[in-house]
């Protein structure tokens, strides 16, 4: 299952392609601003073999340099299948749309940044016939903006840098910062970001001081943390109704099993007292009363049974006759 961060590290170039040119001068690399952005399936699969897919794609269109692709991937750790995978998609890429590609990697630890950025070749080593080496935006690079002017000068650059930091100690300045910028903000504008941000940072603790942030500072948002709070709350309060119910229930069985426990007691007490009678009229009319005959009669739990025991005892010569006929 694709988790929130994955999904927040690579939808957000989807919307806002033009944060790609802002990024690179974190990478090392100069990308012109785009004139023209256009998200492009992201399917990758031939007619037959295995299916392939990229987690975005962008054809970028600049004023100099005319057009290319933009390949976005997140990759939560290290994979090792993953260098040929990426190799598959830029060379069918290029393949299929005749325009240069660009391979950008967002990650949120330094252990998979660093792997990632290594270049990768599929030849031997003396003929590296195509090396992958993708961009890599992680926290070894992405920019700490934990100035509310810094955020609010690039608000999404300000949400992709708390989504990269999400592990890393500076998330949270960067957090405070990003939610005062967000707060002059138009709604369309903060919603989109408030809800990257906290996919993003997904079960982490900084994830509790994002919702307190928006709380009082965005009240108007009710999307994604709102629902995933009632989610929560759903969830904690079914479990008091269950509870509740289950009282409800037992209490209802407790009432039913005493009515039946009642009945059955009252029925051995009433077995118990005529067996006792029993015994009573044999050792009155001085009848010997043998061990089996005074466990058979105590043991008894048949009340029609020890009442017939009962009329036999005042008439039976011997004890042991008053099982006869029974």
């Amino acid at each position: 299952m694709v988790s929130p961060p994955h999904e927040a590290m690579h939808r957000i170039f989807q919307h806002d392609p033009g944060l790609f040119s802002r990024v690179s001068r974190f990478l090392g690399v100069d990308i012109p601003t785009p004139v023209k952005a256009t998200a492009l399936p992201t399917d990758l699969t031939e007619a037959n073999p295995v299916e392939r897919r990229v987690d975005t794609l962008l054809r970028l269109e600049t004023a100099d340099q005319g057009p290319y692709l933009l390949a976005v991937e997140a990759q939560g750790k290290k994979h090792p299948d993953k260098p040929a995978s990426w190799a598959y998609y830029t060379a069918y890429l290029w393949t299929k749309y005749r325009l240069p590609t660009a391979l950008l990697v967002v990650c949120q630890d330094h252990a998979t940044a660093k792997w990632a950025q290594q270049p990768v070749s599929c030849g031997p080593p003396q003929l590296p016939t195509l090396t992958v080496q993708p961009l890599v935006a992680g926290p070894h690079n992405m920019p700490v903006i934990t100035d509310p002017e810094e955020a609010r000068a690039d608000l999404v650059l300000a949400s992709l840098a708390a989504i990269t930091h999400a592990a890393e100690p500076d998330v949270d300045a960067i957090l405070k910062a990003l939610s005062t910028a967000l707060r002059d903000a138009p709604e369309d504008v903060a919603k989109p970001l408030v809800e990257f941000t906290a996919q993003g940072l997904a079960k982490r603790p900084a994830k509790n001081l994002w919702r307190n942030l928006v709380a009082v500072d965005l009240s108007f948002y009710k999307s994604y943390l709102a629902e995933e709070v009632r989610d929560e709350v759903r969830a904690a309060v079914r479990d008091e109704v269950r509870n509740e119910v289950r009282d409800e229930v037992r209490d209802e069985v407790r009432d039913e099993v005493r009515d039946e426990v009642r009945d059955e007691v009252r029925d051995e007490a009433r077995a118990e007292s005529r067996a006792e009678d029993i015994l009573l009229i044999l050792e009155q009319r001085g009848l010997g009363i043998s061990e089996d005959v005074r466990s058979r009669i105590t043991h008894c739990t048949d009340p029609e049974l020890l009442r017939h025991w009962l009329a036999r005892a005042v008439t039976v010569p011997k004890a042991e006759e008053v099982f006869e006929d029974a």
